[in-house]
């Protein structure tokens, strides 16, 4: 793609990566096949090709971001399944990113949308404050359809049955290995999940210590800053993510530490990215040297060996969410430790779509994201499971809101595999035809 800035605006380190990023693209088209918005809306704008005009001409005339660009950028996924069918290469991710931060800078939303937005980015990052939002929402449940605002009404209907009490497990700590230690390890527990579901954290430490891991709950970590850094408040997620590289780094230098270990693969696709987002400023050096030690928790339980399990009569639908398959292009792991743990492993249809969580997408783009969770929550009953399994939290809730099918995370059921305990989901709840399995 040809592009027109002037010396003055290449000057600028981040118009100069988007002028690289825009000059990469061939506009063959071949991004609008898999893209998700696209399929649903049908206009070209709501493409990754049309997005990448629009994020051009913005950019190039040096001018504020108007309404239309904001409406076509603010549709974006960030799903990446552009860039895993792109045949150039084009990092559509760093693009649609800066564009963001863009229009963070230059546009002027509307108050309601400010308003949101504010309250989403000093909630959703602290999982006490979260907590005390959940339990507002629980309260305020009965009067949704007094609510206007259909982004209101999402964020009352994302409130869970049951909050969970805090694990203590999440406390700085260091859990040791059970047996010979083979790796000493920092898991990043998050700030939504912590909130929404702790045994996530939980069955990751089992199962990492019964392979043989010390597990590090690092004092002074926080959140990734992935919902910050997608919502386009680069200063608030630089803080969290500087956060968690400071507390990484003292560990790495301190008693050792040979990975960071991310079970929720949104976190971890701008884990592994830190080395990008602080390339320009001090802490470049340790920045890259997180991202390069950040693996999946399927990557670490890969290099790990996974005990070969007992054949199970379960069913399992395995979600691949579009920051693990897409951002990280981790796509067979899950699938294999699952099959090797003695589970029957199934795939939806177009497993390549996304379901529609996408950080605070199912809450401020709340129809688009409808009808993607339909879409997939359709595709996933059609395969008939037992259980439906993800590796990310979101999308947990998400799948979770339209299905009767228990959603469980694939590291829970692999610890349930290798001695740990059933997952709640399977003890909590029953399902027609399916109850003798669990």
């Amino acid at each position: 793609m040809q592009t027109n800035f002037t010396p003055e605006q290449l000057r600028d380190p981040a118009t100069s990566q988007a002028n690289d990023v825009l000059r990469t693209c061939v506009h063959c088209g071949f991004c609008t096949a898999t893209c998700p918005t696209y399929q649903v809306l049908g206009d070209e704008l709501d493409s990754p090709r049309g997005r990448i005009y629009l994020i051009k001409a913005m950019l190039e005339n040096g001018r504020p971001a108007d309404a239309k660009t904001v409406k076509h950028i603010d549709r974006c996924l960030s799903c990446l399944a552009c860039m895993t069918t792109c045949p150039s290469g084009v990092n559509y991710m760093h693009l649609v990113d800066h564009a963001r931060d863009y229009i963070e800078k230059t546009y002027r939303r509307p108050f309601m949308d400010r308003m949101l937005r504010r309250i989403l980015a000093w909630v959703i990052p602290h999982p006490t404050r979260f907590r005390l939002a959940l339990l507002g929402a629980k309260i305020a449940q009965p009067f949704a359809g007094l609510i206007p605002d259909p982004r209101l009404r999402a964020m009352l209907a994302m409130a869970p049955k049951t909050i969970p009490p805090v694990s203590r497990n999440d406390d700085p700590q260091v859990f040791a290995a059970e047996g010979p230690k083979r790796m000493r390890v920092a898991l990043m527990t998050g700030c939504a999940q912590k909130a929404l579901n702790t045994d996530i954290n939980d069955a990751t430490i089992r199962l990492l210590r019964r392979l043989g891991c010390d597990v590090v709950i690092a004092k002074g970590m926080g959140c990734c800053g992935a919902l910050t850094h997608h919502m386009g408040k680069a200063d608030l997620a630089h803080k969290s993510a500087a956060n968690n590289i400071r507390a990484w780094m003292a560990e790495k230098a301190g008693v050792g530490l040979d990975a960071v270990v991310i079970n929720t693969s949104g976190c971890g696709t701008t884990v592994k990215d830190y080395g990008h987002m602080f390339q320009l400023g001090p802490m470049a050096e340790d920045a890259a040297t997180v991202a390069a030690m950040t693996m999946d928790i399927s990557e670490v339980l890969v290099k790990l060996g996974l005990p070969e399990g007992q054949k199970k009569n379960l069913r399992v639908a395995y979600h691949a969410a579009c920051s693990l398959q897409h951002g990280q292009q981790i796509k067979s792991a899950p699938k294999d430790l699952l099959k090797r743990a003695g589970f029957y492993v199934v795939e939806p249809a177009d497993s390549h779509l996304c379901c529609g969580s996408a950080g605070t997408y199912n809450l401020l783009q709340p129809e688009i994201s409808g009808q993607l969770k339909a879409r997939k929550v359709n595709t996933l009953e059609a395969k008939k499971p037992d259980i439906i399994s993800a590796g990310n939290i979101g999308c947990m809730m998400q799948i979770g809101s339209g299905t009767g099918i228990p959603v469980v995370h694939t590291v829970e059921l692999l610890d349930w595999a290798t001695g740990g305990p059933k997952p709640r989901a399977l003890q909590l709840l029953t399902w027609p035809g399916h109850k003798s399995a669990v």
